[in-house]
């Protein structure tokens, strides 16, 4: 079974490594005993990822992404193997679906003329009214 991504983008499971530690934290003496945790390993250079997604992920300033291009991730939320497998598999989906979404490049708008016009009419408005508070002069 393979990691679908999207429609296009098929990662097979032997690119993925994925092996299971010992969690941290909380669980009393379940912790000592069990390997729950989840330790998964994509090396990003050498998998079938198209070009595209490889550069975006490379380039990413991800912090789970070291410098030989390996993303690392750890996954111990649950208190079983099998779902934090799917919860490791599932982050791994969701950072490579984010990174091949291409943001809309923002053009900067203008106010309108119009705009323009009743703002100033409001600021001098403003002003005499302020300026009628001033003391009566005869």
């Amino acid at each position: 079974m393979s990691l679908i991504v999207s429609t296009n983008v098929i990662i097979p499971d032997d690119e993925i490594q994925l092996s299971a530690i010992r969690a941290q934290g909380a669980g009393g003496q379940n912790v000592n005993k069990v390997s729950s945790a989840i330790h998964l390993r994509f090396d990003i250079p050498s998998s079938s990822l198209p070009d595209f997604y490889k550069g975006r992920l490379i380039n990413s300033k991800d912090s789970r992404i070291n410098k030989e291009g390996v993303l690392i991730i750890k996954a111990q939320k649950f208190r079983t193997q099998e779902k934090n497998r799917e919860d490791a598999l599932n982050r791994l989906r969701s950072l490579i679906q984010a990174v091949g979404v291409i943001q809309k490049t923002r053009r900067p708008t203008k106010p309108s003329r119009n705009s323009q016009k009743k703002r100033m009419d409001k600021k001098t408005q403003r002003s005499q009214i302020k300026a009628n508070r001033g003391k009566v002069q005869c």
